[in-house]
């Protein structure tokens, strides 16, 4: 069936939520997890509104702040995927889309299924906000698994 399995994080809960499924997923199958943190560059956070002047932020303290984020969002999933025994590598990658990154990185590491979560948003908060999973579901040649994770209330 699958052998690996690609899991994006942003470090959210509700990510947290959809990464540790994810993990049980690939010990239940016997499948290696690849845990995936994408980051934007600098320039997407400039482009927005301006943020680098406002906070007199450099890109290199934007990509030191961004590499500690990651290596953190990605630790959670590496410290889950060994308690449950389950062989697990991780990669930050930046990209100004962060659903291509996603694709992207499933391809270059060789991975046959990508578990995402998804928030389950619709209307007008879907329109407005988006949504990296949809994308992901149209752009990546592999398998996606979607996991509905549940907001508490």
């Amino acid at each position: 069936m699958f052998k690996k399995i690609l899991i994006p994080t942003d470090g959210s809960p509700l990510s947290a939520q959809a990464a540790n499924k994810g993990v049980c997923l690939a010990r239940q199958i016997g499948a290696e997890v690849v845990a995936l943190h994408v980051s934007q560059p600098f320039a997407a956070t400039v482009g927005f509104d301006g943020m680098a002047a406002a906070y007199a932020i450099t890109d290199e303290d934007y990509d030191k702040t961004a590499a500690k984020q990651a290596e953190k969002y990605l630790q959670s999933v590496l410290d889950r995927a060994e308690t449950a025994g389950v062989k697990a590598t991780a990669h930050a990658v930046s990209n100004f889309n962060v659903a291509d990154g996603i694709v992207q990185a499933a391809t270059d590491n060789g991975c046959d299924l990508i578990f995402i979560g998804s928030h389950g948003r619709s209307g007008l908060s879907r329109l407005l906000l988006g949504s990296v999973t949809v994308k992901v579901l149209g752009l990546a040649h592999t398998a996606v698994l979607v996991y509905r994770v549940k907001e508490s209330d």
